[in-house]
């Protein structure tokens, strides 16, 4: 049994950590309420501004969208949403790993680049094995979440855009948590590029509508702000997952800190408990060595 200055230093310690992750499931408690509020208001505006995108890109040939052109996925772009702290859980892990899923089960032979917006993946991909570390790595992008705005978030989507209209990539997917609650949050795997369309013939969209201007020109118009859009929304939800899946961590991490506070003050009592009796009988012993003296 540990004696009793260890025992000591050990509950110290034990109660320390826990005072931490308690402060830390209080701060993400509290910039989780905000992070739920911005999510909740803006899912039903992206969905309902794809949803249109969609189905108006769907009526035009590719050649009057290059956005929805089909092509080979040849030359693939991932970009990973996920945050510049740790200490989440497996949130930012579950990231990394559908994205080295997408690299490694790839059956068409494409090839991958990796753009990462947070600290963790781009840290991940630059110290990961030499599959992964082959494939070429932006800039982490971990600014954005220093003052997290639309405008801010903006800059990524743009550059993605100008880069797929260049041909530089023939696709471009999202990896990223999508926020159910606190507790869950469900990896997402999105394209982004190329728009994903409806072909609704003889649809309301098609025949219910008289477009001014043009649909071709209101779809020129309407790609760029559903795509940051789009990505605008996967951060908020990958935000929203992070405080999320922090408190959560932070809360069965205190909880686990107070069970083993429990045992070693348990164990300290005992230990001094079997102290004072081994005081005590060496006390007894000696009085009685002194009374048969």
């Amino acid at each position: 049994m540990a004696n009793l200055k260890e025992v000591r230093n050990r509950i110290t310690s034990v109660n320390s950590t826990m005072q931490i992750t308690s402060a830390m499931k209080m701060v993400s408690a509290a910039k989780l309420r905000k992070a739920t509020d911005r999510i909740i208001q803006m899912r039903p505006y992206a969905n309902k501004q794809n949803e249109i995108l969609s189905s108006l890109s769907g009526s035009l040939d590719n050649s009057e969208n290059v956005f929805a052109a089909d092509s080979e996925g040849k030359k693939v772009l991932l970009v990973l949403i996920n945050s510049n702290r740790g200490l989440c859980g497996g949130f930012n892990a579950n990231v990394i790993k559908a994205a080295k899923k997408q690299i490694v089960e790839s059956t068409n032979g494409a090839g991958f680049k990796v753009i990462t917006v947070g600290k963790k993946a781009f840290d991940a991909f630059r110290k990961s094995d030499n599959l992964l570390r082959d494939h070429a790595i932006s800039a982490d992008n971990h600014t954005l979440y220093d003052d997290l705005n639309f405008t801010a978030a903006s800059e990524l989507p743009i550059s993605i855009m100008d880069a797929y209209a260049n041909g530089d990539f023939d696709k471009v997917v999202l990896i990223y948590n999508q926020f159910k609650n606190a507790a869950t949050q469900l990896v997402q795997v999105e394209q982004l590029l190329p728009i994903e369309t409806e072909k609704a013939e003889g649809s309301k969209s098609s025949s219910d509508y008289i477009f001014e201007p043009s649909k071709k020109e209101i779809v020129e118009n309407l790609i760029p702000i559903s795509l940051k859009t789009q990505f605008y929304k996967a951060v908020l939800d990958s935000n929203a997952s992070e405080h999320g899946a922090r408190m959560t961590a932070m809360h069965k991490a205190t909880e686990n800190a107070g069970d083993m506070l429990s045992a070693l003050k348990l164990s300290y009592n005992k230990a001094r408990q079997a102290a004072i009796t081994t005081e005590i009988l060496e006390i007894v012993g000696g009085a009685a060595a002194l009374d048969d003296a």
